[in-house]
């Protein structure tokens, strides 16, 4: 959606129940949080990858090398889960642009408000992913 499509959203604006759920205004909510959290990941990734390309020099101690050696795994398993993440973020931008945001992928019921404001890349209702996760356990421990 361009720039010029987009509509105005009041200072301090939150999707309300008062409202219908989904329209136009909770859309556009919902796309700005969804990018604001995209473009940080990605400030953040691109801050992660110069900090990796600077020369460290040789660190003499094995101690010191070992320490730095795993800061650096941990930080780009972080970082790998970020890039998965943004897979679910672009995937959601995509709900919100088919008109199928908010949703929950089971039931097709609406997904509560303050699910999506905590977790907006939520793809389930609250009751689908508590059913979804005792089967995972269930499973898990069999």
């Amino acid at each position: 959606m361009s720039d010029d499509n987009r509509i105005e959203l009041p200072n301090g604006y939150m999707p309300s129940d008062d409202e219908p759920f989904m329209n136009e205004r909770q859309q556009e909510y919902f796309r700005r949080k969804l990018n604001a959290w995209k473009d940080e990941i990605l400030r953040e990734s691109k801050s992660t990858i110069s900090n990796l390309q600077e020369d460290m020099g040789a660190l003499p101690d094995l101690a010191d090398r070992a320490s730095t050696e795993t800061d650096r795994s941990l930080e780009l398993r972080a970082r790998d889960r970020q890039r998965k993440l943004i897979s679910k973020i672009d995937s959601a931008l995509r709900r919100i642009d088919e008109g199928e945001y908010g949703y929950c992928d089971e039931t097709g019921e609406p997904i509560a408000l303050a699910r999506l404001d905590a977790r907006p890349v939520a793809t389930l209702s609250l009751e689908a992913q508590e059913r979804h996760e005792r089967k995972e356990r269930v499973h898990r421990d069999e």
